[in-house]
């Protein structure tokens, strides 16, 4: 078994892991907070401690569960927690470093903070404090498949050729649900998902270039956004998005031997070279029945040597993906 294929082993096998000494503490109570605790307790992690602003959402969840339950918002009751073995931070954006710092304030030393962490990379980058182990949860570059991707690659020889969409379905996006800049930086709220999963695939790149046009009402930037380059791995990409029209999210991976297709993202297809016949690949996933990557990047904030060689997304390197998202969507850098 070579070094690629361990990793995906250990993602595979989370269920043989044992965390029933482990506290987490869990701040906010939306949707992706109650994936974050299905996470927790298919871990077995018995110590869990949510603390939200009214619980409105996520208290019959918390109740069925035995999971305490603070209401009034993290700054009424973050110091009075206690030190937890990990803290993770699924607030609103704007509220994402503030609970984190104050998590920090109180004691903590492992932080999972819900992506993007920031719309602004400057924020990401002095997110620093001596001793203090911060991450920033893009969960899709660890899942299962994506490590099952990883290791037909290196069988193959490598990745010649990368090609990946970020198309937005409009009918889908909630206006109800955020603030302005949530809309307004979309491409780093949503669309940065699947960009930072090519890229971290490929390597950043060290050539660029970029087209956009249009402009929707909320985002003024742009709306097709075109583009292509060469990575610091000396892989060439190309990626295409127009979120006036038809498609979906999707990365294409080309080598030697095969084309291999992460479409839809949670999924694996291999395509032969001189065929057109699109076969799924097979993978093992640990819990089938919750939401993938977030069970592995929980597992891995309590592993730092295993996490060495299965990387989370660091606030320095999440700030890189920012400014690249900065240059590919048009935002204007001001912070």
């Amino acid at each position: 078994m070579n070094f690629i294929e361990k990793k995906y082993d250990w993602l595979s096998n989370l269920h043989n892991l044992n965390l029933e000494n482990k506290s987490v503490l869990l701040i906010g109570g939306g949707e992706i907070s109650k994936e974050y605790l299905k996470s927790l307790l298919q871990l077995n992690i018995p110590n869990i401690t949510v603390v939200t602003k009214t619980g409105n959402f996520i208290r019959d969840f918390c109740n069925s569960n035995k999971i305490d339950l603070l209401i009034g918002g993290f700054e009424k009751n973050l110091i009075s927690c206690g030190v937890k073995d990990l803290v993770i931070v699924t607030t609103p954006t704007e509220l994402l470093i503030p609970a984190a710092e104050l998590a920090v304030k109180a004691g903590n030393k492992n932080i999972l903070i819900e992506k993007p962490g920031s719309w602004y990379h400057k924020k990401l980058s002095s997110l620093k404090f001596n001793g203090v182990k911060i991450r920033i949860a893009y969960n899709r570059i660890v899942y299962p498949n994506f490590y099952k991707l990883k290791t037909l690659i290196e069988k193959e020889g490598g990745i010649t050729s990368c090609r990946f969409t970020f198309t937005e379905w409009l009918d889908r996006i909630d206006f109800t649900k955020y603030q302005k800049n949530e809309y307004r930086f979309w491409g780093i709220s949503n669309s940065l998902h699947v960009i930072t999963m090519a890229m971290e695939l490929i390597g950043i790149p060290k050539k660029l270039t970029v087209h956009k046009s249009g402009s929707l009402k909320w985002h003024k930037s742009g709306s097709t956004f075109v583009g292509s380059g060469i990575s610091v791995k000396n892989i060439p990409f190309s990626f295409h998005a127009d979120w006036g029209s038809g498609g979906r999210w999707g990365i294409e991976i080309m080598t030697k031997e095969n084309l291999y297709e992460l479409i839809p993202l949670e999924e694996l297809y291999v395509t032969p070279k001189y065929s057109t016949k699109k076969i799924q690949v097979q993978f093992k996933s640990a819990f089938s029945d919750t939401k993938p990557g977030i069970t592995e990047e929980i597992a891995l904030m309590f592993f730092p040597k295993i996490e060495k060689n299965i990387p989370l997304m660091t606030p320095s390197k999440s700030a890189m993906y920012n400014k690249l998202a900065e240059k590919i969507f048009g935002y204007v850098k001001k912070n």
